[in-house]
């Protein structure tokens, strides 16, 4: 059944394409998406090359962006960074939730505090729950022993009391996290993968319309779209796959 979410309707607005590659690949992908695509991702790679430049280019394309680094140090560290980030005028950032409550409260304060002082909005942050390239075995190598399904959940519940946005999870775990997080949270999810797409590192995965079915309010896109010969006709076919016509 078809999960309540109250985020935007707009496909555009809930389609974030993650531009995994150098400088000069995330530009030239985000030149070619522009006036199409609404967000962008930028991940770590892309983020440790390029410094906050990149943030200001991609607004400068007047994207929203996710900042995707995983923060993850004792609290006074994370408020320190997320202080830091929010300054830049991100829109959507992401902690561990594996830091714990105390670390994820101290990230809502430093970037609501940074985004105040430069003026900006207050970016979303979400908790990273379990990254969805982890099977349930990759979890017990590490000695986590329950289930990526059951940990996700706990460690949604203690992102909620944290008073985060919402998580990341993958789309198999978007339909109860939904019904335990409520319609305003944000459930992001990486993982999402066209039917045509070829396999890679990702492990628990789905389509598109089965995550937003499933009460996703964000998806998650890369190599479909930066790996394909035609960018903008990839992105142009995963908005037809959500009932979206055309770019």
């Amino acid at each position: 059944m078809k999960q309540q979410v109250k985020q935007a309707n707009d496909a555009r607005d809930r389609l974030i394409v993650a531009l995994d590659g150098s400088r000069e690949q995330a530009l030239c992908w985000a030149r070619e998406l522009a006036g199409s695509a609404r967000w962008v991702k930028v991940g770590m790679t892309l983020f440790y090359q390029t410094g906050p430049a990149i943030i200001e280019e991609m607004k400068a394309l007047g994207y929203q962006v996710f900042l995707d680094l995983k923060l993850h140090d004792i609290p006074h560290q994370v408020e320190g960074a997320a202080r830091t980030l929010g300054s830049l005028g991100v829109d959507l950032l992401t902690v561990h939730s594996f830091g714990g409550r105390p670390m994820m409260e101290a990230a809502m304060q430093g970037a609501h505090a940074g985004a105040a002082a430069a003026g900006h909005a207050a970016p979303k942050v979400v908790a990273v729950t379990v990254l969805t390239s982890m099977s349930d075995t990759d979890l017990h190598d590490i000695s986590v022993v329950l289930p990526a399904a059951i940990q996700v959940e706990r460690l949604a519940t203690l992102a909620r009391a944290a008073g985060t946005d919402g998580i990341v999870c993958s789309p198999h775990e978007a339909a109860p996290s939904r019904t335990l997080l409520g319609p305003d949270a944000w459930i992001v999810t990486p993982g999402v993968r066209p039917g045509r797409s070829a396999a890679d590192d990702q492990s628990r995965i789905a389509t598109p319309t089965q995550a937003l079915a499933a009460g996703a309010s964000h998806l998650v896109v890369g190599r479909p779209i930066t790996g394909s010969p035609d960018r903008l006709q990839a992105f142009s076919d995963l908005l037809s796959d959500l009932g979206v016509e055309g770019v």
